[in-house]
């Protein structure tokens, strides 16, 4: 683990991020000659960004030479927002674009922010703490590592569907904490938060006063029913005259582009939400985080305001979780997640598959100890998990699935 005198000590406690630990334990091993390599560690899609990205990209090209506002354009601001009124169903008017969306330059540095907006010095007189699904994409740990609270690390089994068990949460817990971080659908599970789950959730943030991070940059993926979002659910309480402190108090969502319409490479999303938290966050990332090209902000409202493409897209998963499940055969726990496009493989010792894999296959995986801590029993329950992207085109997932299959 690095550390320095010079730099801030919080950086020492941050384990390495996954994938650093990936490559340390595949160096030195070399896939055998007659294996083609298919990385399946990385959640990057692999089919073909829409063709309209480089359109517009040509078309506002005179825009590179300028600096972006952190809050972006008004026509993207709007096209995200009539993005959420379409997908999830909202009231007309419920999202404000100018007050309740903001830009970022994907969701990973949005996700981060979230924890230096959130999080006080003390919460009830106590240490703020961060609550967060376990496993868990890895930001979320940094986030909370370096804005100074106590990363509260909540358990997702098969028993819990796949997502924290609010009932365990004790109400000392829930009063000092500043920040919880909830993935639906999640990775690596694939889990999707119904709407009394999410109902809880928010009754939970406003009743002890933190703020509810939704990370559904996989929403737009999904096997057979559209995950239920947070907006629609917290525009449901609303009509029904539940909604304490407002309509979006206490929330914000974050979507990206990367994975609804494979451009990773945009480097584009939005944070929406309370219109307080999302004014404060504007005014964090001036200070911190460069704007959005012009250029970039033109194609990603492109992109909000077309659905054709990400059906296409859908259609694609769909097929390379059908080539998974027939080459997979119901082994490793195998089950078709509700949303995502990642398998949570039980193969025994994840460290171990993940070595074998790419020594005797030539495929890389991610164990699932690199995505998961101990839990207060000292038992991780993510070590016996491989973690597999299904990012490749059918043909690809069912060859890779087929050897993995026959060597473990």
């Amino acid at each position: 683990m690095l550390s320095s005198p010079l730099v801030n000590d919080r950086l020492g406690r941050l384990s390495d991020y996954p994938f650093t630990r990936l490559a340390a334990l595949l160096a030195g091993i070399t896939p055998r000659a007659n294996a083609e390599p298919v990385v399946m560690s990385v959640g990057e899609p692999q089919h073909a960004p829409p063709a309209l990205i480089d359109e517009v990209l040509r078309t506002q090209a005179h825009l590179w030479g300028k600096y972006p506002p952190v809050a972006g354009t008004p026509e993207f601001r709007a096209a995200a927002a009539r993005w959420l009124d379409r997908r999830y169903g909202l009231p007309a008017g419920m999202v404000e674009p100018d007050r309740m969306v903001l830009p970022v330059a994907g969701t990973r540095e949005a996700l981060f922010l979230a924890a230096l907006l959130a999080v006080p010095e003390s919460k009830a007189g106590m240490r703020p703490a961060v609550l967060l699904p376990n496993p868990f994409y890895a930001a979320y740990e940094g986030a909370a590592v370096m804005a100074g609270a106590e990363a509260v690390f909540l358990t997702t089994t098969r028993e819990t569907g796949f997502l924290p068990d609010l009932d365990a949460l004790s109400p000392e817990l829930l009063d000092r904490t500043a920040l919880f971080y909830l993935c639906t659908p999640s990775n690596p599970q694939g889990a999707v938060a119904d709407r009394a789950y999410l109902t809880r959730a928010i009754g939970l943030a406003r009743r002890h006063g933190f703020v509810l991070a939704v990370d559904e940059c996989y929403a737009e993926i999904y096997d057979a029913e559209a995950p239920t979002g947070v907006l629609e659910v917290a525009a449901a309480l609303q009509a029904r005259g539940e909604a304490s402190g407002g309509g979006l108090a206490n929330l914000l969502v974050f979507h990206s582009l990367s994975k609804r319409s494979n451009a990773a490479g945009l480097r584009s999303g939005f944070v929406a939400g309370d219109p307080d938290l999302i004014a404060l966050f504007s005014r964090l990332r001036s200070y911190s985080i460069a704007g959005t090209p012009l250029p970039a902000l033109a194609a990603a409202a492109a992109l909000w305001d077309d659905d054709v493409h990400v059906v296409e897209n859908r259609a694609l998963y769909r097929a390379k979780f059908d080539a998974a499940e027939s080459a997979l055969d119901g082994r490793f726990g195998f089950y078709r997640p509700a949303g995502g496009f990642f398998l949570w493989l039980d193969v025994g010792d994840g460290e171990a598959a993940a070595a074998t894999l790419w020594r005797e296959g030539g495929i890389k995986v991610l164990p699932g100890a690199y995505l998961t801590r101990p839990d207060a029993d000292g038992v991780n329950r993510g070590s016996s998990f491989i973690r597999i992207a299904l990012v490749h085109d059918a043909a690809t997932v069912a060859e890779a699935c087929t050897r993995i299959a026959k060597i473990l």
